[in-house]
């Protein structure tokens, strides 16, 4: 046992003994209380106080022991020093990469055909149309429309027959759709392009509802009449594009067939 473990039992045993100490004294001074003759009384009380005055010199000592006992013992018998184990460093080879060989490629595929991105441009409206704006240009971000479909007809609701490609002669195409999230008062524009060329447009404020169907752009006379051609219809809300739709015009390529009966006219032939 070093002199540290002895002070630790030194503090233990002195705080046990001021409990029984002190024990001793209420034991003492509860006993003086039930006695009648007066010095038996002052006997057990001399004796109780003396008992409590033990147990406060005991905890006294208890106290004094691990702050002011152990650093005085120290002085007459100093600690003897422990030695330490220096850990002892452990080298681990280290494993050694062996070059290996290198390929050098000798040749470099070069592709045949190399492709070329187009510019697509984004449609926008002309600064004409644009001076022609009478409603509100901000509109639901959220407006969405459905794709374009076309028909020489139109029933009120939805286009009669849609086609893509159409043959003259005829007088009207109609541009149907659906929308949803649009706000009234809000411009919106049709423009229509013939081979790239607007040659029909049409333009007001927003008079249908927030969503629905039989919506509808309608072009009757185009710059330079109907003609054949690539068209394509783009729709805006304000300054947004929304859709595109496009279709094709041909010509009529049915050849009229003769009509009539033919009429047999007998010659007379005169025989000499």
């Amino acid at each position: 046992m070093d002199i540290r473990a002895g002070i630790v039992v030194l503090v233990l045993f002195t705080m046990i003994g001021a409990f029984f100490a002190f024990r001793s004294a209420v034991k003492n001074m509860q006993t003086a209380r039930k006695l009648s003759f007066h010095s038996l009384r002052r006997r057990q009380n001399n004796t109780a106080i003396q008992l409590f005055l033990l147990a406060l010199a005991l905890l006294g000592v208890a106290y004094w022991l691990p702050f002011y006992g152990e650093p005085l013992i120290y002085v007459y018998y100093p600690p003897s020093i422990t030695p330490s184990l220096t850990p002892t460093i452990t080298l681990t080879p280290t494993i050694t990469l062996t070059p290996t060989i290198t390929l050098v490629p000798s040749q470099t595929l070069t592709p045949s055909v190399s492709d070329t991105p187009t510019l697509t441009t984004t449609p926008f409206i002309p600064v004409a149309i644009e001076s022609l704006f009478q409603g509100e240009v901000t509109p639901n971000p959220d407006a969405l429309f459905s794709s374009i479909q076309f028909s020489t007809e139109f029933d009120g609701l939805n286009p009669v027959d849609p086609k893509t490609v159409f043959e003259l002669p005829f007088t009207s195409i109609y541009g149907g759709f659906d929308y949803n999230n649009t706000i009234p008062g809000v411009q919106w524009t049709a423009l229509w392009f013939r081979n790239s060329e607007l040659v029909c447009y049409e333009t007001k404020p927003w008079d249908g509802g927030t969503g629905g169907i039989g919506g509808y752009t309608e072009c009757s006379n185009p710059i330079g009449g109907w003609q054949a051609g690539t068209y394509e219809v783009q729709i805006f809300m304000g300054y947004e594009w929304k859709v595109v739709g496009r279709f094709v015009v041909q010509d009529n390529l049915i050849t009229p067939s003769p009509t009539g009966t033919p009429t047999m006219t007998p010659s007379i032939v005169s025989t000499p």
